[in-house]
């Protein structure tokens, strides 16, 4: 164990310490005295009572309370006399724990794993939190399989589970063909080039199916990043089929483009693209053309290319939508799960809410999140090994895997550590506090015994 390391006035006060203990250890007791000498007193009174003197030993005991107590001087020593002392007393360097028996050290060391467990017990699980997780997690899996599906590619267009059908039946519900034509028409951007026919720079890969999975601009995401760019400058930004960022003025420069109309431009150009049969990709997806490794399948495919692969076969931004609810059905089930809990266990409304804030870390919630999460994810798994099809991975559930497994590794490696000795320290302090409270009161009285000097 790495050995404590006191500062200057540590060192000065553990000393003085010291002194003072081997002091008072050096004065003799005065219990049997004091005890001898009430017996001796007590005695007498019984035989004065015997004796007739009654009434004179109740009147002396009277007077003896009612005399005037004889104001004494105090004075106190200087911190540099009492050091000085010390020094001379005790040459060597002390460490603290010299000052305490092997019983008082094994004592503090019960108390402060008391203190710590405690800790643990206010973020420790228990069954019904246990319950909630698992449910929340074979819910999300069941979902996922069931409803979600895989997408394939038919004559009809793309289909998977009746959950995702039921998704892309409402983006051609709210729009239509004629409203995509119309959108087309109003937002028109310069990152839209389907061929390489009046390009400056080759984009590998690039194509009437694969232009958006190419362009940076039409990233759910990333769009409002690049495609802004690009609109304000009159560019095409993309990473092509090899993994190459390719950045390029296909036209002149907008006059007059503010940022905010730029975003809106995006926006209005992807509502156009989301409905379309080689719709928008997936969320960053576009930065998996720079994966450019992996041994994948009897092909020996890369990343990039199984991932290119996925978007021709129908795992666009729709698919997206429904492979996130999963994950939503998750953080719905287990945040209200949380804060109902809460409020039966008598906590207030604002100690209840599933959220974290600034200042305010809520990691029990974050571990059943986690848990639940693992379990979705881990079933997820299973069903890419069982079908053995790329397609089968629920992205959104993976990504939140990823997110809350950073969190409990950082709150188990750092954050919990931290705050463990914040609240071993915190109860420390407060003892101390009632020690001081105790000292303060007996210097109170004796400052009506002394005058202090």
């Amino acid at each position: 164990m790495k050995k404590y390391q006191y500062s200057e006035s540590e060192k000065e006060l553990n000393k003085v310490l010291h002194y003072h203990d081997n002091v008072l250890n050096s004065i003799p007791s005065l219990d049997s005295n004091k005890t001898k000498m009430a017996q001796n007193i007590s005695s007498s009174e019984e035989l004065l009572k015997e004796l007739g003197f009654n009434q004179q030993v109740s009147e002396m005991g009277n007077n003896l309370s009612q005399t005037e107590k004889k104001i004494k001087t105090m004075n106190l020593r200087s911190w540099e006399d009492i050091l000085e002392d010390a020094h001379k007393s005790i040459p060597d360097e002390v460490d603290l724990q010299s000052l305490f028996t092997e019983e008082e050290l094994e004592s503090n060391e019960r108390y402060i794993n008391q203190i710590r467990s405690d800790f643990n017990s206010l973020h420790k699980l228990d069954e019904t939190d246990y319950l909630i997780c698992a449910a929340a997690g074979i819910l999300a899996a069941a979902v996922d399989i069931f409803l979600v599906g895989i997408p394939k590619k038919t004559k009809e267009g793309v289909t998977a589970g009746p959950l995702s059908d039921y998704i892309r039946n409402k983006f051609d519900e709210s729009i239509p063909q004629n409203k995509i034509k119309e959108l087309e028409r109003k937002f028109k951007v310069p990152y839209d080039p389907s061929t390489n026919y009046k390009l400056d720079e080759y984009v590998d890969g690039l194509s009437s199916w694969f232009h958006r999975y190419h362009s940076l601009g039409h990233d759910p995401i990333l769009g409002f990043i690049f495609g802004v760019f690009d609109v304000m400058t009159g560019r095409f930004t993309a990473i092509d089929k090899k993994g190459k960022v390719i950045s390029q003025i296909v036209s002149d420069a907008p006059e007059g483009m503010d940022i905010f109309q730029a975003i809106g431009k995006v926006f209005g150009h992807m509502k156009s693209d989301v409905n379309t049969s080689m719709g928008l990709p997936a969320p960053l997806m576009t930065l998996f053309n720079m994966f450019q490794f992996g041994k994948i399948g009897e092909e020996g495919l890369t990343i990039a290319e199984v991932a290119r692969g996925m978007y021709a076969q129908g795992y666009d931004f729709k698919h997206f939508c429904s492979m996130s609810i999963p994950t939503m059905i998750i953080e719905v089930v287990v945040r209200l799960s949380y804060c109902v809990k809460r409020l039966k266990e008598g906590y207030s409304l604002k100690d209840s809410i599933p959220v974290n804030g600034f200042g305010r870390k809520l990691p029990k919630l974050q571990t059943m999140l986690f848990i639940s999460h693992s379990i979705s994810t881990a079933a997820n798994g299973g069903k890419i090994y069982f079908t053995k099809d790329p397609l089968a991975i629920n992205y959104t559930e993976w990504l939140a895997f990823a997110k809350y497994s950073i969190s409990q590794l950082k709150w188990t490696r750092h954050d919990k550590p931290v705050l463990r000795d914040q609240y071993v320290a915190s109860k420390l302090q407060d003892e101390w506090n009632e020690l001081q409270s105790v000292i303060n009161d007996m210097w109170t009285a004796t400052e009506e015994d002394y005058i202090v000097l």
